[in-house]
């Protein structure tokens, strides 16, 4: 089953962020993508399913969730490459120019990297959540360098009102040893 729904609650409780993720599974037909911690004390919820579903679900996390919300939304079509990459599980791809965005919450580094792989013939690599970062989340994106500057360009658009986009850049030939640290 092709899952093109993805709705996300971001929370300022680990407590209530676990509450969220289990009443948002029970609400609707949803298939729960992530639920875990994030730095600095923040837990995040990721659903997948159909529109209806996932709109339903997202509902109740922000009901539940009340004034712990961080972040959330709900987007439709999702981009195919965004679900591996919130998980790592990108398949290996040889790096040519990366991109890479910063943004101060988990769900909207998720928007930044949808809007990315709609808007350029980039792939995705990873999307790292708050661990360690205060925090913040990045995504990395590969591809020749005119694509991920659009991708980034696009990306840092696509953030919106849920920002803010902390930093962002393109390095249009990385080293060996910086690849090395990325794959």
């Amino acid at each position: 089953m092709k899952l093109r729904t993805i709705g996300c609650v971001e929370l300022n409780s680990i407590a209530v962020g676990m509450h969220v993720a289990d009443e948002m599974v029970k609400t609707s037909e949803v298939m729960l993508v992530i639920a875990r911690t994030t730095c600095p004390g923040r837990y995040i919820a990721v659903v997948a399913g159909d529109t209806a579903a996932v709109s339903s679900s997202v509902a109740k996390g922000l009901e539940i969730g009340r004034d712990m919300v961080v972040d959330h939304f709900v987007l439709a079509s999702v981009h195919e490459d965004v679900i591996p990459a919130l998980s790592g599980a990108t398949p290996p791809c040889s790096l040519h120019a990366l991109g890479v965005i910063e943004t101060y919450t988990s769900a909207s580094c998720i928007l930044a990297a949808d809007a990315a792989a709609k808007a350029a013939m980039v792939h995705l690599v990873e999307i790292r959540f708050a661990a360690g970062l205060a925090g913040k989340a990045f995504v990395v994106m590969t591809g020749d360098v005119s694509s991920v500057e659009a991708g980034v360009s696009a990306g840092v658009a696509g953030v919106g009102q849920a920002g803010p986009v902390l930093s962002h850049v393109v390095i249009p030939s990385p080293s060996d040893e910086l690849k090395a640290h990325i794959l």
